[in-house]
């Protein structure tokens, strides 16, 4: 690690949250002479490569001046009256919670747009694709590192509009209809997480969230506790997507353009589960404990279905798409997420916070490679892509993967492996920890309930072996088909975006004491109400 000063660090952070902001209003201006390379088109394509490659320097270089010795310990603060009469303030700082997930937001932002860069998105031109990338990674960013109440609501809603956006001008077959159930989903369950956040700031005299956590719901009665659970609760249940306020999320991923969905699986459902263990844990415990147990039912319940309906899109014969296979996916693995933060303990809450690490790696890259396989046989039907067509003139398919495109096939292999927990890789911590948790939650809760939560969970791990072994099977074995064409392999631009996130699966699977150890003491004083 690197020794930076605090004012040093206190820039870079807030330059996570401004950069992107302006990087976004300075790609709707015209190119300077001199920088507009081939076509404009070009040139705001490069501009979002340089924004984001900044951000991502700036969080890798506050990730190296972050004292790991105390990573419990707010850091790179700043804290600044905004609106006096409702002591809303802007206050930014990151722990061991929370620099995590803003070095995977700019890393993920940067890849997508390298990769946008190589292989703009079909649809109206790139200007303002790369504008609302930027304001979506400055909404996210800013999500992770705010601590004040109002402020964290307004990044939260800040996504959803770049994101509405992409879906719906970029998007493929379906894109208008699923970009009006993701934003009238989310906008619904913000307006009653509002609701809860007010109640909070309101009773307790104060949004901030580093004093409400110290607090630990001292100020607030049991009653109010509660009522805002439930509130806000809700809107982060939606964006998570908990089961059963999930149904907007198959078709935001299947219209989505691929960089659309790489950011919102990887990156902007981690913002629910964030509010969980940074606001609801901390600042309201009493009321939590009472909404656990049904928070870890809805969990489980979410691990099974997810797994069972990916099992129907996998089978022969159902015309499964596989982008959708993928995101019935990420309501099984939140649903581990969900089941480690309902047992209110360290173990649990560890590893639904490297779940979401885990998560945003292998199933970012999975969408890159579902998109490529895409590009290159023109589909992501299953059936398809198992059962090549007839037709001599027929676009080529991707069965045999392994024989046609044996990099490729060989990268799908592993991204299903990894997804699935295989131990050694990134998946397997977070699920693990989880259910470790279950097994011994916290004082209150009932332990057969847990124990029962524990069973299934473990039950929904093997459904999830099983459809991804059955997509890997049906995609990438069995015979090649007579006089198939090759598929193109691994391009440069697609080695350079993926490799990261393969390098990162293996290494905290293999190391995984580096992420829990930034995670650990930051959850046992977040747990403890400040008091450690």
């Amino acid at each position: 690690m690197i020794d930076i000063s605090e004012s040093v660090m206190q820039f870079l952070l807030a330059f996570l949250v401004v950069g992107p902001l302006l990087g976004a209003a300075a790609a709707l201006l015209p190119a300077p002479p001199g920088l507009k390379g081939t076509s404009p088109d070009q040139a705001v394509l490069r501009h979002g490569v340089t924004v984001t490659g900044a951000v991502l320097v700036a969080a890798i270089v506050l990730a190296l001046g972050f004292d790991h010795d105390q990573p419990s310990k707010m850091q790179a603060t700043t804290d600044i009256s905004w609106i006096p009469a409702l002591d809303v303030r802007i206050h930014l700082g990151t722990d061991g919670i929370s620099l995590p997930l803003l070095v995977l937001t700019a890393l993920l932002t940067f890849l997508s747009a390298l990769y946008t860069y190589f292989k703009p998105p079909t649809g109206p031109p790139p200007k303002a694709f790369v504008a609302l990338l930027l304001v979506l990674e400055s909404g996210t960013l800013a999500a992770f590192a705010v601590l004040d109440l109002i402020l964290f609501f307004l990044a939260f809603e800040m996504v959803l509009i770049p994101m509405y956006f992409l879906i719906a001008r970029w998007g493929g077959e379906g894109r208008a209809e699923a970009a009006w159930k993701f934003i009238l989903y989310t906008l619904l369950g913000s307006v009653v997480m509002l609701l809860g956040l007010l109640l909070i700031g309101i009773t307790a005299g104060t949004f901030d969230m580093v004093a409400l956590a110290t607090d630990n719901g001292r100020s607030l009665s049991v009653s109010v506790q509660v009522i805002a659970v439930l509130a806000i609760g809700i809107g982060l249940a939606v964006k998570t997507p908990m089961w059963p306020l999930h149904s907007w999320l198959p078709d935001a991923h299947t219209a989505a353009p691929t960089v659309g969905s790489v950011l919102l699986a990887a990156v902007l459902l981690k913002m629910g589960t964030y509010g969980f263990v940074r606001i609801l844990l901390p600042v309201a415990p009493d009321g939590f404990r009472t909404f656990a147990p049904y928070l870890g039912a809805f969990a489980v319940v979410g691990i099974v279905y997810g797994s069972l309906a990916c099992l129907a899109l996998a089978k022969e014969g159902a015309k499964g798409d596989l982008k959708r296979l993928i995101a019935y996916s990420s309501v099984g693995h939140m649903g581990f997420v969900l089941l480690g933060i309902a047992t209110m303990t360290p173990t649990g809450v560890n590893g639904a916070l490297f779940a979401n690490i885990a998560h945003g790696l292998v199933t970012g890259l999975l969408f890159f490679l579902v998109g490529a396989l895409k590009d290159r046989t023109g589909t992501v039907d299953l059936d398809t892509l198992a059962r090549p067509s007839s037709d001599p003139h027929a676009r080529a398919t991707g069965a045999a993967l392994y024989g046609r495109a044996p990099r490729l096939g060989g990268l799908l292999a592993f991204g299903a492996v990894a997804s699935l927990g295989l131990p050694g890789l990134a998946g397997f911590w977070g699920e693990m920890l989880a259910l470790f948790g279950a097994f011994e939650p916290a004082a209150g809760l009932s332990r057969p309930a847990f124990l029962t939560f524990m069973s299934i969970g473990a039950f929904g791990t093997l459904l999830t072996a099983a459809y991804l072994l059955i997509v890997v099977r049906r995609v990438c074995m069995g015979a090649e088909p007579q006089n198939a064409p090759a598929l193109p392999d691994i391009r440069g631009y697609e080695f350079a975006a993926w490799t990261p996130l393969v390098l990162l699966t293996v290494v905290t699977g293999l190391w995984p004491g580096a992420l829990i150890g930034l995670t650990d003491p930051a959850v046992q004083q977040l747990l403890a109400g400040g008091n450690r």
